[in-house]
């Protein structure tokens, strides 16, 4: 049975979700806590279409058939294993062939089977149109180190609506922000994670986010959602700098040396060849405390000319000795 998309998103919540894609296609992007079972391979994908193409549709068929076949009893028994009540909401690229085929082999074991109309492409389509509904977004904006990210945490736990970008992109944003951090998901995972988090969120209700340029290291935020971002209130944290190079100090100082140099040589013309030397020589000696305020001076700057900029949107600004988060997080709420 077909179901749309909302239907879908209504029954994923007591239904597992089979993506029976290929490996490649599922890694780039997939819908959130779907399994992946693919009815093709990524090698046995590029076969089929490449006889979809030379021979045509009914050649290319029987050599999906032919790959397939000797799988089938993997691909049951694995589509068992995810489901408890034999019933499965299921999906491919656009709803078609292999979601088809996938239910009716699955099928002939007695599961019962539900796919997702359009496919894949169906929920990306829901993903990026959401992200041009009006949000009521305050950004929290400040100097680098001054402890944002650990206080949208505080404002979650307190009740207020966040959206945590950093942790959805696995980078802290920064030249350095993939430092100690895993991999990066693609654009279109982060994208996914994304909408996944605006779902649960009452729109009606303000949201924090943390002010971020349209790129969080290599990925990159949905343009509609950006542009939202950049009409938004910001409110400004205020920190000492000598509050924030030690907090720097404590975030980095584990990092290795050698990834941390070479980091500092991708900014080097933007930081400045003398600041870059005399960092150099300071990350040799092992003073991390000199490093980080040697990179501040640089990064202070960038920032300052950035909120010189959307002066304007600024709505409130509050100081923070970098102690009690329970104080900041009051002072921001009220």
């Amino acid at each position: 049975m077909a179901v749309s998309i909302e239907e879908f998103l209504s029954l994923r919540k007591s239904l597992p979700v089979v993506d029976v894609r290929s490996q490649g296609e599922f890694q780039e992007g997939h819908i959130r806590a779907a399994i992946n079972i693919p009815l093709l391979n990524n090698d046995e994908r590029i076969a089929v279409g490449a006889d979809y193409k030379q021979k045509g549709q009914q050649e290319a068929i029987k050599t999906g058939f032919r790959l397939v076949g000797p799988r089938l009893l993997d691909i049951i028994d694995e589509a068992e294993k995810v489901t408890h009540k034999k019933e499965l909401l299921v999906h491919c690229w656009r709803g078609g062939m292999r979601s088809n085929n996938f239910c009716q082999f699955v099928g002939m074991a007695g599961i019962k089977t539900h796919a997702l109309e359009g496919g894949y492409k169906a929920y990306r389509n829901q993903a990026l149109e959401s992200f041009k509904k009006s949000i009521n977004l305050v950004l929290l904006t400040g100097c680098t180190g001054s402890g944002k990210s650990e206080v949208l945490r505080a404002l979650k736990a307190k009740g207020e609506q966040v959206l945590d970008l950093e942790s959805l992109a696995n980078h802290k944003g920064s030249a350095f922000g993939g430092l100690l951090m895993p991999p990066q998901p693609t654009t279109e995972q982060f994208q996914n994670e994304l909408f996944e988090e605006i779902l649960t969120l009452d729109l009606t209700r303000q949201i924090w986010v943390e002010d971020e340029s349209i790129a969080i290291g290599k990925i990159f935020l949905p343009n509609d959602f950006w542009k939202q971002m950049a009409q938004s209130p910001l409110i400004e944290m205020d920190v000492a700098k000598e509050v924030r190079v030690q907090r720097l100090v404590e975030e980095y100082g584990p990092a290795n040396r050698e990834e941390f140099l070479t980091i500092m040589g991708k900014i080097i013309t933007k930081l400045g060849g003398q600041h870059y030397k005399h960092a150099s020589e300071k990350l040799a000696e092992g003073d991390m405390t000199s490093v980080i305020d040697i990179l501040l001076t640089y990064y202070d700057k960038a920032y300052l000319r950035s909120i010189d900029k959307r002066r304007g949107k600024v709505i409130k600004s509050v100081d923070w000795d970098g102690g009690s988060v329970e104080r900041i997080v009051s002072a921001l709420t009220t």
